[in-house]
């Protein structure tokens, strides 16, 4: 007789309420990651390598000052022991160049919670060349070129 099968592990509370926060993240929630992140949490990703809370709250601050409806979709979400990886959409608009177009970029995450549930690290990766330059006037269309020549 086989026994009960646990449920997945990508359910924990600590996951579903990061995957929560961050879709439903608006101007006025970003305050409310203190409830997800530890004191001394450390954020890297392609622009940015900071550690404590108000050095993070300022990264989603701007980011919402810098697009029009930035949002993020979690696509897939693994955890294993104390770690996590999730892959997402973050969808926005330019506020300068293209102002009509929802942009895409694909990216993943790898988080890791301390012993009380609260991410300690979280880690960004995606590819800064392919999903945002390229949409960018001007260096766009370098990139592009860049891009080609470097396939050849």
């Amino acid at each position: 007789m086989n026994s009960p099968q646990k449920p997945p592990a990508d359910n924990s509370p600590a996951v579903t309420r990061v995957v929560e926060f961050f879709e439903g993240l608006t101007p006025e929630t970003v305050v409310d990651l203190r409830a997800i992140y530890s004191t001394n949490a450390r954020f890297k990703d392609p622009f940015n390598d900071v550690t404590g809370l108000a050095p993070i709250e300022r990264i989603f601050q701007h980011m919402f000052v810098a697009l029009e409806r930035p949002r993020f979709v979690v696509t897939e979400r693994v955890l294993q022991g104390s770690q996590c990886f999730l892959t997402w959409e973050f969808r926005f608009i330019f506020r300068r160049f293209d102002t009509d177009s929802e942009q895409v970029i694909l990216g993943a995450s790898h988080l890791v919670f301390d012993d009380t549930g609260l991410v300690c690290l979280h880690r960004d990766y995606w590819d800064a060349a392919e999903e945002l330059y390229e949409k960018l006037p001007l260096v766009g269309g370098l990139m592009r070129w860049l891009k080609k020549r470097a396939n050849s």
